[in-house]
């Protein structure tokens, strides 16, 4: 029978959850991801009930780097600013 054992975190940090529902990373964990304040991040639940915390500047370069090569040329962000922009004329002609 195989047995799955979960796998060992490479490093761990003690973190509390302050008054008002924040999370303090430690400095030297801030500068080894190159976090700047007012970063963004997704906090996904798993189903064991574990947090992962991931970094949405991050998130976007990986789906960046995955529709490279369908659209070389082609910037998504540059798309999504066009397409609000007329929807913003398109609203307010309205």
């Amino acid at each position: 029978m195989n047995s799955i054992s979960p796998s060992q975190p490479k490093e761990q940090y003690s973190l509390q959850l302050g008054a008002e529902g924040c999370l303090v990373l430690p400095v030297s964990l801030q500068k080894q991801l190159n976090l700047k304040e007012g970063d963004r991040f997704i906090l996904i639940v798993e189903a064991d009930k574990t947090l992962r915390l991931v970094s949405l500047r991050e998130q976007v370069q990986k789906l960046q780097g995955l529709f490279k090569d369908i659209a070389p040329d082609v910037s998504l962000a540059d798309e999504l600013i066009q397409e609000r922009r007329q929807q913003a004329r398109r609203e307010s002609d309205s």
